[in-house]
């Protein structure tokens, strides 16, 4: 096993390029992103979901490896290229403050939405120019969680690959189909074109989310689409069927991730 212990290495300096402020186009333009910790690791190296994902190369501390020994079987680490670094090393590769002691080279092929339209997909939540990188990794994790089959955001959304959402994700990026830089002009065309029933969170809608609401959205395929942060929605087709979620305090309104989980859980696990 190769060991570093200079943070002059080459390793070093590849690992900070694809986390630093221009991080994102050489994550892009080497299809490479980083993600730290044991849990990513693990759903990484056996989530067989997300095609195009895969963990190319594995920086372990001694304590990191002592976990990873726990963690994954012994005939999959004898097949990964390890690296052992020490732990001041490993704190100047981390994007975290408090490293775990594993960090993972990942490759990725950007999904095509083609590729989706082709899995005959029943629930998908689209996100407008969302911004901010842990609800972008929440809405990923619970997307997963309610059974939905993609999320997809818009162009000058958050890049999926940024390192704070990818950890936000907890293992979720190996789990559901993500596809990003989709105009929502051209998706909410093709998504009526293919028999969904398309739905927008909006603040003012006279359409309550309630039961009856759910009752009849979740009777076919439908696409839930949520806005960014401060701006909501541009305006919309008339074939878009806007809802509001109810609120009973003084609250103005719920942060997107919040309004997500509301609607995902309902549509995907209705009780």
């Amino acid at each position: 096993m190769e060991k570093i212990s200079s943070l002059n290495s080459s390793h070093v300096e590849r690992i900070k390029a694809l986390l630093g402020p221009r991080g994102k186009k050489t994550r892009e333009a080497e299809s490479i992103f980083v993600a730290e910790g044991i849990q990513a690791v693990r759903e990484a190296l056996v989530s067989k979901v997300v095609e195009g994902l895969s963990l190319e190369k594995l920086y372990v501390t001694q304590s990191g490896l002592s976990v990873l020994r726990d963690e994954i079987p012994s005939e999959v680490i004898s097949q990964l290229e390890l690296i052992e670094v020490t732990d001041q090393v490993m704190s100047s590769m981390a994007d975290s403050e408090t490293p775990q002691g594993i960090l993972a080279l990942c490759s990725t092929k950007t999904l095509k939405i083609e590729d989706l339209w082709s899995k005959i997909p029943t629930k998908i939540a689209y996100f407008w120019q969302i911004q901010d990188p842990g609800n972008a990794g929440t809405v990923i994790r619970t997307a997963d969680a309610c059974g939905f089959d993609a999320v997809i955001f818009s162009k000058d959304s958050v890049d999926v690959f940024n390192p704070k959402v990818v950890r936000s994700t907890v293992g979720s990026l190996w789990h559901i189909p993500v596809i990003v830089d989709i105009k929502i002009e051209d998706f909410l065309t093709d998504s009526e074109n293919a028999g969904f029933n398309l739905f927008a969170l909006e603040a003012n809608s006279p359409n309550r989310f309630d039961s009856e609401f759910i009752k009849k959205a979740t009777a076919s395929p439908s696409i839930w689409i949520f806005g960014n942060e401060a701006r909501g929605l541009p305006e919309l087709p008339e074939g878009v069927t806007t809802v509001s979620i109810p609120m009973k305090g003084f609250a103005e309104s719920l942060n997107v991730a919040s309004a997500a989980a509301i609607v995902m859980h309902s549509i995907g696990i209705p009780l």
